[in-house]
């Protein structure tokens, strides 16, 4: 079983995630516009429908939230990353909180969406408190943009900053899943679609990997050695070095699941 005190917020999450949402925000890729199909149909998302975005950072998947034209809920623990998001988008209510504590009530929310975020909270716990605020019947996607490492540079990439990873929850690993044996929701659909953050060196690497929580909440020294490295990647990779515009390759996979009664 999972260690149920994981869902409070890690410590690499708390300080990389607090100390530059700006970064973050030019950093992170957007979402495929594929993904809005997949919202209507498997989440059955839409207007009349109230979906819980938890975890919802700066709001990069929260604008497509709203484009389904359904009433959103961001509910974020990190004041820095959810200040970003209200700027931005004030439309949208935006909640202070946890995924073992949402701040609603009830059966209250048609759908729960967790973007680039559950493996931070997957324990039996959050999925209870998800479950909870859940109608009969409500649905849970769950959305990672996930490098494309048979791509050499990517996986040279993936070499650099996984020294650095510490006992941060990180996708690949698997653990979000272990939740999902106490049987609160059916089993987990994955619809898989290809996506290509596309920008320049600085942004699609050099910030998309400063970012990244246990990489930004490094000592200085430390932190400065991880850009180095991405800048000599930069500076040496034939595919890369001549490019004004880089097209980083992602496979954006979208999980879908019921509550069960």
């Amino acid at each position: 079983m999972l260690d149920e005190s994981m869902s409070a917020i890690h410590a690499a999450a708390q300080v990389g995630f607090s100390s530059d949402a700006a970064t973050y925000v030019r950093g992170r890729p957007d979402y495929p516009a594929a993904l809005l199909p997949w919202l209507e149909r498997d989440l059955a998302v839409g207007p009349g429908k109230v979906v819980l975005d938890l975890g919802a950072g700066t709001g990069k998947f929260t604008r497509l939230l709203a484009r389904t034209g359904a009433e959103i809920v961001a509910v974020e623990p990190i004041a820095e990353m959810r200040a970003k998001l209200s700027a931005d988008q004030p439309a949208v209510r935006s909640l202070e909180g946890t995924a073992d504590a949402i701040p609603l009530g009830n059966a209250s929310a048609d759908a729960v969406v967790c973007a680039q975020a559950f493996h931070w909270f997957a324990t039996h716990a959050a999925l209870r408190e998800i479950h909870r605020v859940l109608r009969p019947g409500g649905r849970l996607g769950l959305v990672w943009n996930v490098r494309d490492e048979s791509v050499d540079w990517v996986a040279e990439i993936t070499r650099i900053i996984t020294p650095f990873e510490g006992d941060a929850p990180r996708f690949y690993k698997d653990d979000w899943r272990k939740p999902f044996e106490n049987r609160l929701f059916s089993d987990l659909q994955m619809t898989s679609f290809a996506y290509q953050h596309m920008g320049s060196a600085q942004e699609v690497i050099i910030d998309r990997f400063l970012s990244v929580s246990f990489i930004a909440a490094l000592p200085v020294a430390e932190k400065a050695v991880v850009e180095e490295r991405l800048r000599a990647l930069v500076a040496s990779h034939p595919g890369l070095r001549a490019s004004d515009v880089i097209a980083f390759p992602y496979r954006t996979q979208a999980y879908c699941c019921v509550a069960v009664p």
